[in-house]
């Protein structure tokens, strides 16, 4: 893997952690300890729309998301199965955190827009924050079990009406990466996932996911854009998803 390239500057770098959802690992990291990872000289690197974050054994990295939205494809019952990977978005996480556990494993995870991440060694990561940043692995592990709750009831909820789930995964975006509308300010814009990327998530149909989108521009709570979600109505669609 290329070396990190700086593409922040240091002030965007020292404050990246503030701000950030709830239960996010950037959130959960203290203005001390953040401060202290950037120390050790850890940099960060740009990738583009579409490009894989190498991991795996050639490449035991984890990966702390600054910027953009990420998809990870899960196969439970192998590669070589035909079954659906599960699919999640994130942002503001540190992602590939079984390479900690685990040396050379790896989840597909793919940038869904331009992504900024700041890499680090696996095996290094381990040693920097069992000896100098405790408190780092401690915010990695509440960021975890946050995050396990929140896929519970975004991706568990097969027994849910599609709508309810499109909208519960809409109004999780909206709440974790959506950005105000340039134009208006007013409207929550998540950029990134599209619509086959929402039904692979949800593993629905994608004539189901249409369905349930057509609901909601009917309901006037959200547009659909290439790529790109504008939310009109961030409190109907919590309404319609049962929040």
């Amino acid at each position: 893997m290329p070396p990190a390239i700086d593409t922040s500057r240091p002030t965007d770098l020292l404050h990246a952690h503030e701000g950030k959802p709830e239960g996010s690992f950037l959130h959960r990291l203290t203005a001390e300890t953040w401060h202290a990872l950037l120390q050790v000289g850890l940099r960060s690197r740009a990738f583009a729309r579409d490009e894989l974050l190498p991991m795996g054994p050639n490449h035991d990295s984890v990966y702390i998301i600054l910027e953009g939205v990420v998809r990870q494809d899960r196969y439970p019952l192998g590669t070589g199965v035909a079954s659906p990977g599960h699919q999640v978005q994130r942002s503001y996480q540190l992602v590939g955190e079984a390479a900690l556990i685990q040396p050379g494993a790896s989840v597909d995870t793919r940038c869904l827009t331009s992504t900024v991440v700041i890499p680090c060694s696996a095996r290094y990561f381990n040693v920097l924050t069992e000896r100098r940043l405790p408190e780092a692995r401690l915010a990695l592990l509440r960021s975890l079990e946050d995050r396990i709750r929140s896929d519970e009831v975004i991706y568990g909820m097969a027994i849910r009406p599609p709508l309810e789930r499109v909208s519960r995964l809409l109004a999780h975006l909206a709440d974790t990466v959506g950005v105000p509308d340039p134009r208006t300010s007013q409207y929550s814009v998540i950029t990134g996932p599209g619509q086959k990327d929402i039904a692979a998530a949800l593993q629905l149909a994608v004539s189901t996911t249409e369905n349930a989108l057509r609901t909601l521009r009917y309901h006037g709570v959200l547009e659909a854009r290439y790529r790109q979600f504008v939310i009109h109505d961030v409190d109907g669609l919590r309404h319609l998803a049962g929040a």
